[in-house]
């Protein structure tokens, strides 16, 4: 927990350390504090004052939406050929969708206050349109036993998540200092 958000040390090579901020207020604070190859911001609130707090090294992204869910998340049947997994003891699960052994639909959620949190839900090009998002995200919800939901969607995410019953809170615009900067 930080004083104007999280903190998530995320470990991946591009991608080190994420500051969700709850208010473009710090941004500008954050940005001149953080500038680190690899550190990702992603602020709630409207775009064009996010990127006014934004220095120079900083890049920013595609608007992403923040959305929230209240309640049981709605059944989804596995079709044919598909097989689902799931794993994790909590407060961290993740579901794994094959055909044949291959990989087609995953995810994860963690649960933090009795909320459940979705992240990195992806279906292969080849898989989609055939309903294993919902499969995906329904799994998760099962796992995670929360009455409240949340999670970031891209544009294209909006739209699916937006059918199952989601709610846009907020935009959310991502920022990162790219590797090799500086």
């Amino acid at each position: 927990m930080e004083p104007d958000g999280f903190r998530v040390d995320v470990g991946a090579p591009a991608h080190r350390v994420r500051y969700l901020l709850r208010s473009p207020s710090t941004v500008a604070t954050r940005a001149r504090t953080v500038a680190e190859p690899a550190t990702w911001l992603k602020t709630c609130g409207a775009r064009e004052a996010v990127l006014a707090g934004l220095t120079p090294e900083w890049e920013a992204g595609k608007t992403e939406y923040l959305m929230t869910f209240e309640g049981d998340l709605p059944a989804a049947e596995v079709p044919a050929p598909y097989e689902v997994a799931v794993s994790g003891n909590g407060p961290v699960w993740s579901v794994s969708v094959t055909s044949a052994g291959e990989p087609a639909a995953r995810g994860w959620v963690a649960v933090a206050g009795g909320v459940a949190v979705f992240d990195r839900i992806v279906t292969e090009p080849a898989h989609r349109r055939r309903g294993l998002g919902r499969v995906v995200v329904h799994r998760l919800g099962v796992a995670a036993q929360a009455r409240s939901s949340v999670l970031l969607a891209s544009e294209a995410g909006r739209g699916l998540y937006g059918a199952l019953g989601w709610r846009v809170a907020s935009e959310v615009v991502p920022a990162h200092v790219p590797e090799g900067a500086r």
